[in-house]
């Protein structure tokens, strides 16, 4: 017999998990949350991937190394000047790490104040039981509990290269890219993804030279095509270095570094030396130590949990959410799943629209989307009219001494309908909230184009590419 019984009981404490938690104490359940990561000193540190080596300490880094090339390249242009410029970066790792730690104590608070029972260590499956399913918590000590509802939030891990395990020494995952103690020479990255290009702008920003290799012959071929390329120009002008179409070969790593073979396009044999190499190529979902067939839980060949359109596994009363499911492996999405799965266990109608969950690379530029591309329409014979406007004609990107990208808008060739909204350049991740609430109502490109937008402001570039859909922007 377990000793402690919940109503819900969340194994994850990452975006989905905590969230699902707080939503189902709000609807009055008796909850408790697992969760397994520490921090430097063995304490609890909640919030996953996301808060401890993901999105939340990398915009941090890029915080500060975007700080630290505007003192050195762009100061002077607003008659600022800056003598002797110096970098620490053990002090910008500690305050990254001050800002992770804020979120973990945020989430411990929350926790807290929602009267949710949380423990500290790994919870997986141990057998189904009278009152639903015992859950074995293995941490400083072990113990078991029971629940009636189980919400599986477990997330994922970086994918490594067949046969090159992570040592985070030399090759890195996005735990490693996070933690390096100086800037290196020269930094490989394999796999433009997203997170491995959001920390290969934060190193080149600081001074180290960046090459990227990418097996797929398109660079960033999730975005619309036209913003891609947009992207691709800017990265080049900064001298980020990308390779398209490569082969990978063999990789060495030593005391001096790490050798990459490597074939281009061509098939031209090449070798890529290195400080340190970041391996960005992909997650894969955290399944190991569930214990998953002790319950008969039913996982896919890659690990992840199956699950139908409201998230429901092939077990009564069993949710899954976020990462270790189907579906983009965004925190929001996650946290969007854990809302609507602590409703539905409540009886209520949980929504989430795949179609309206926002996208974003908080490179510089940043890039954002929503809805589909055009080779998507393309593809589904779907007619459509394109609008766009460049960021070059907004007064307040002028302002800011940031004219980069331009915004995309996407309709419906009949019904005006915006399909999907694409931008690259200045804040694009918060100018694609905009774009999500249209599309959650249905809103025409004309909509868009009838709304009052402050002057000046980068929101008015939203404006003027829904004018562009029906050839009529008024500044440019």
């Amino acid at each position: 017999m377990a000793n402690k019984q919940f109503d819900v009981v969340v194994i994850g404490g990452g975006p989905g998990g905590y969230i699902a938690a707080i939503r189902a104490a709000q609807l009055g359940f008796n909850v408790a949350c697992i969760d397994e990561w520490k921090n430097g000193k063995g304490g609890p540190a909640p919030g996953g991937t996301c808060t401890n080596v993901g999105c939340i300490p990398s915009k941090a880094l890029l915080q500060s190394s975007e700080h630290f090339e505007q003192a050195g390249h762009h100061f002077a242009d607003h008659g600022i000047k800056v003598e002797g410029l110096g970098l620490d970066i053990d002090k910008m790792l500690a305050r990254k790490d001050q800002v992770v730690k804020q979120n973990n104590d945020g989430i411990l608070y929350l926790f807290k104040k929602n009267k949710i029972s949380f423990f500290h260590g790994r919870g997986s499956f141990v057998k189904t039981d009278e009152t639903g399913y015992e859950i074995k918590v293995a941490g400083a000590a072990e113990e078991s509990i029971s629940g009636k509802h189980i919400i599986v939030a477990t997330g994922s891990n970086a994918r490594a290269l067949p046969g090159t395990p992570f040592d985070e020494e030399n090759i890195l995952s996005n735990d490693g890219a996070l933690r390096i103690g100086a800037v290196p020479k020269k930094l490989g990255l394999i796999g433009s993804g997203v997170i491995g290009l959001e920390m290969g702008s934060v190193w080149r920003r600081l001074g180290a030279e960046v090459t990227v290799l990418e097996a797929l012959p398109t660079f960033l071929g999730a975005v619309d095509e036209q913003i891609a390329k947009e992207a691709k120009k800017a990265f080049d002008k900064q001298k980020l270095k990308i390779e398209l179409g490569v082969k990978v070969g063999e990789i060495k790593s030593s005391k001096k570094g790490v050798s990459v073979a490597w074939t281009n396009a061509k098939g031209e044999a090449q070798t890529l030396e290195v400080d340190k190499l970041i391996v960005s190529i992909g997650r894969v979902p955290n399944t190991i130590g569930l214990n998953a067939e002790a319950v008969g839980l039913k996982l896919d060949e890659r690990g992840a949990i199956n699950v139908d359109d409201d998230c429901k596994t092939n077990l009564p009363n069993v949710w899954a959410i976020g990462d270790v499911v189907r579906g983009p492996m965004l925190a929001h999405k996650a946290e969007e799943e854990g809302v609507a799965v602590a409703e539905r266990i409540a009886g209520q109608h949980g929504h989430v629209n795949f179609n309206t969950v926002p996208w974003v690379i908080y490179t510089s530029p940043e890039i954002a989307w929503v809805g589909q591309t055009e080779q998507q329409l393309k593809a589904a014979g779907r007619a459509y009219k394109a609008g766009t406007f460049p960021f070059l004609a907004n007064g307040r990107a002028r302002a800011l001494g940031d004219t980069t990208g331009m915004v995309k808008f996407l309709a419906d060739a009949a019904t005006d309908e915006i399909l999907g909204v694409h931008i690259v350049g200045p804040q694009a991740s918060e100018l694609i909230s905009e774009a999500v609430v249209a599309m959650e109502f249905k809103a025409s490109a004309e909509d868009i184009a009838r709304i009052c937008h402050a002057h000046p402001s980068l929101s008015e570039a939203t404006k003027e590419a829904a004018l562009a859909v029906d050839k009529r922007t008024l500044n440019f």
